[in-house]
């Protein structure tokens, strides 16, 4: 437990910081700038991470949203519970319903992504065609998709946004955003619930690093530059949307530090 304390201090000060949210948003522009530069004038050396059979690929980047949802889920539902009713004196229902109007945060983001990424598909399919190694005699087949052409093991060329440039900034984005609550969130050392948000914290917080090195993989070793751009500026156009216009009116999730008062710098998590 005293490790697990100790590797929380220890991220707190780094990516719960109000200056890695300010910055995260043009770091993670710099990276496709700076990614497609050295593919384009193929600086990048052959590792594994351009396989994209890669574990991290696999096992993470290919379900990102769901890494991101469940375990955002816990994390958002009990530190907005606290939170609530240790500093305003909610009463254990308003609490919980203060914490079920932030968890629709999560549905917000699941429908930004599916809606982006059936955008996506449906540019890829509608600018593209498909390339096989058919007979010359054969009468040549329309694919109106690139999984038709994909069963005939043909190769589509398309217009592909990088999925994966938005995701991954989205969710880190969304992430870090979500961890705010901690600056103003009060936990008893002894507490079991220390033990949870703890735990929860330092999973988001290497989850966020497993996502920002895969964004600087998909920099540097896949896609154009046009689509690595647009699949970034999307994810963040999303998370600024959401966080910085929409979750700042009445009717929406909120913010995690919405109604933190400004003396609140003297409740602090550390204590």
């Amino acid at each position: 437990m005293e490790r697990l304390e100790r590797c929380s201090r220890s991220l707190r000060a780094g990516l719960a910081a109000g200056a890695v949210r300010r910055r995260l948003p043009w770091v993670l522009l710099g990276l496709v700038l700076l990614g497609s530069a050295l593919k384009d004038g193929d600086l990048v050396p052959e590792t594994p991470m351009q396989n994209k059979r890669n574990l991290l690929n696999v096992y993470f980047v290919k379900v990102a949203w769901a890494w991101t949802f469940w375990l955002l889920l816990p994390f958002i539902g009990v530190t907005t519970y606290l939170f609530a009713k240790s500093k305003f004196l909610y009463g254990p229902t308003k609490s919980i319903l203060t914490a079920l109007r932030r968890l629709s945060a999560l549905l917000v983001g699941t429908a930004i992504w599916y809606v982006c990424t059936g955008l996506f598909m449906y540019i890829e399919n509608l600018t593209g065609m498909c390339s096989t190694s058919g007979k010359h005699n054969e009468p040549r087949r329309l694919y109106a998709t690139k999984q038709e052409c994909h069963q005939d093991n043909g190769i589509w060329n398309g217009f592909d946004i990088s999925g994966h440039c938005f995701l991954l900034s989205y969710c880190a984005l969304m992430i870090v955003e979500e961890m705010a609550v901690l600056e103003g969130l009060s936990i008893d050392q002894n507490s079991k619930l220390r033990v949870v948000v703890n735990s929860l914290f330092v999973s988001l917080c290497f989850l966020t690093m497993i996502w920002v090195f895969m964004f600087v993989c998909t920099a540097v070793y896949f896609h154009d530059f046009s689509q690595k751009l647009l699949g970034a500026l999307i994810g963040l156009s999303a998370w600024y949307v959401t966080y910085r216009v929409w979750y700042l009116k009445p009717f929406s999730p909120g913010l995690p530090l919405t109604n933190i008062p400004l003396s609140s710098k003297k409740y602090s998590y550390s204590r």
